[in-house]
C-alpha cells in the first residue's frame, strides 16, 4: 500500500508530488503530464500571468520557469507573456527533473476501502494507498450555458476542446463569453480566417492593465504592490497568503472566490480584439437548435429587452468551469455524496487541504472557496503543495495504519516519464 496516490499530472499534481518525494513518502503519480496544456489549448496562445508567478513548485526551488527557458535560449521576462506551448514544454522538463516517475493511465474509479482508498487504472488494474491528493485540474468541471448542452458536439464546443482551430476556418463562429478564453480564443480564429463574433452577457468588456515596472519607486511598490495575481494589496493577500484566507467565514471565501479577478482580457490581446473581431454586449443566449448549415440562436438584448436572433455555423462556449462536489465523477459514490460541501457546491477543505473524508486531499479549482482565487491559477501550486504534504504527513502518523514517516529524501534526482 503507497502513502499517497497523487491523481493528476498538471501544475498541481506535479508540484505535489515532487514535494512529497522529498518528504520520503512512498508515492504513485497517475496522468499525462500536463495534459490540459498540450492538449486543450490552441498553438498561439499566452500565459496570461507573469513568468515568475508561472513556477511549479519543487522544495528547493530549483526547477523554475526562468531556468528552463534560460536552458532554451529564452528570457522570461516580466511583462512579456510565454507561450502556451514554452510552458507546457517547461511542465515536462519539470516532470522529468523533480518528480518520481509518472503512470500516464487514467484512474478512473477511486474509493474507500480499509486502512486508506482502492483506485482502479483504466486498464482494470487496482492499487491501494493510505493517502490520495486529488489535483484533476479544471477538465471535469466544463461549464456550457445550459441552453447549448443539448446540441452536438458537432455544433457546440467548450473552449478547453480545441488544441487546434484550424478546422474553423473560412467558417462563422459564434464565441460566448467576455474572458481572456473568449477574447484570445476570437482574435486566433479572426487571424486565421474565421468570421467571429463573441456574444457576451456584461455591458462592456474588461482588460487588464499593462502591468508597471518590476522595479519602480518604492512609494508606488507601497502603494500597490506587485503579486501573483497582480498590482495591488488585495489581490496581495488572495496570491500570497491563502492560509489567512481560509480563516474568513465559508460565505465569505465563497462569494470571494466567485467574483475576485472577473472576466477580463489581457492587455496584449486587446488590440487583436478591437481590429477583428465583432463583439455583441449585453446579450445572454437564452435558446438553440440545429438548422441546415449550423445553429440558430436566439439571445436576449438586455439593454433592448428583445431578443435577437442569429446564425452560425459552430458556438464554442468559452463560458468557464463549476468545480463543484458532484463533478468529481471518479470518486465512487458514497465517497463522493459523502463529502462535505461549502456554500458554492465544492468540497470543503481544512487548512491542509483535506477534504471531510480522511486521507482524501484536494488541489486547484476545486479548492478556490477554501484558499481564494489563487487556486485558479498557477501560481496556486507553490502554497497548495507544501501545506498539503505537511498534511498528508500528519494524516499518516495519526491514522490506524501509520507509523514513522520516511526520512526526507534529497531533491533534484532525474526521474523517467512512464508512456
Amino acid at each position: 500500500m503507497y502513502d499517497l496516490l497523487v491523481v493528476g499530472a498538471g501544475p498541481y499534481g506535479l508540484s505535489i508530488a515532487s514535494h512529497a518525494a522529498a518528504a520520503g513518502l512512498n508515492l504513485r503519480v497517475f496522468g499525462r503530464p500536463m495534459a490540459s496544456w498540450r492538449d486543450h489549448m490552441p498553438g498561439g496562445m499566452f500565459l496570461k500571468s507573469e513568468p515568475w508567478a508561472s513556477n511549479l513548485s519543487d522544495p528547493a526551488a530549483r526547477w523554475r520557469l526562468d531556468a528552463y527557458c534560460e536552458g532554451q535560449g529564452v528570457a522570461a521576462r516580466h511583462g512579456e507573456p510565454i507561450p502556451v506551448e514554452m510552458f507546457a514544454e517547461y511542465g515536462l522538463w519539470f516532470a522529468r527533473n523533480a518528480v518520481p516517475e509518472v503512470d500516464e493511465r487514467t484512474v478512473t474509479r477511486l474509493a474507500p476501502c480499509p486502512g486508506g482508498f482502492e483506485a482502479v487504472t483504466d486498464d482494470g488494474q487496482v492499487l491501494h494507498a493510505r493517502t490520495v491528493a486529488l489535483a484533476v485540474g479544471v477538465m471535469p468541471f466544463v461549464e456550457i450555458p445550459s441552453a447549448l448542452r443539448a446540441l452536438d458536439s458537432s455544433l457546440v464546443s467548450h473552449s478547453s476542446h480545441h488544441n487546434d482551430l484550424a478546422r474553423f476556418r473560412g467558417k462563422d463562429v459564434t464565441v460566448i463569453g467576455g474572458g481572456q478564453a473568449a477574447l484570445e480564443t476570437a482574435a486566433l480564429l479572426a487571424e486565421q480566417g474565421t468570421r467571429v463574433r463573441v456574444l457576451a452577457r456584461a455591458d462592456g468588456l474588461c482588460w487588464n492593465d499593462v502591468p508597471p515596472p518590476w522595479v519602480r519607486p518604492w512609494w508606488q511598490s507601497a502603494r500597490s504592490p506587485h503579486s501573483g495575481l497582480g498590482c495591488g494589496w488585495r489581490n496581495w493577500f488572495y496570491a500570497e497568503r491563502p492560509g489567512l484566507f481560509h480563516r474568513l467565514p465559508d460565505r465569505t471565501r465563497a462569494g470571494i472566490a466567485a467574483s475576485a479577478l472577473g472576466p477580463a482580457g489581457a492587455w496584449w490581446v486587446r488590440e487583436r480584439v478591437e481590429s477583428g473581431v465583432e463583439v455583441l454586449l449585453g446579450h445572454e443566449v437564452t435558446a438553440a437548435r440545429a438548422v441546415s448549415g449550423g445553429l440558430r440562436l436566439e439571445a436576449l438584448d438586455r439593454s433592448a429587452g428583445s431578443l435577437r436572433a442569429l446564425e452560425t455555423e459552430h458556438v464554442i462556449a468559452a463560458t468557464g468551469f463549476t468545480a463543484t462536489r458532484e463533478r468529481l465523477s471518479l470518486l465512487s459514490d458514497d465517497l463522493r455524496t459523502g463529502l462535505a460541501a461549502v456554500a458554492d457546491g465544492s468540497p470543503e477543505v481544512g487548512r491542509d487541504f483535506e477534504s471531510s473524508h480522511p486521507g482524501l486531499f484536494l488541489a486547484g479549482l476545486v479548492t478556490a472557496a477554501g484558499f481564494g482565487p489563487a487556486m485558479r491559477f498557477v501560481h496556486g501550486a507553490t502554497y497548495t503543495a507544501g501545506a498539503l504534504v505537511r498534511g498528508v504527513r500528519r494524516r499518516l502518523r495519526t491514522s490506524p495504519a501509520g507509523g514513522a514517516i520516511p526520512a526526507p529524501a534529497s531533491g533534484g534526482d532525474q526521474v523517467r516519464v512512464r508512456r
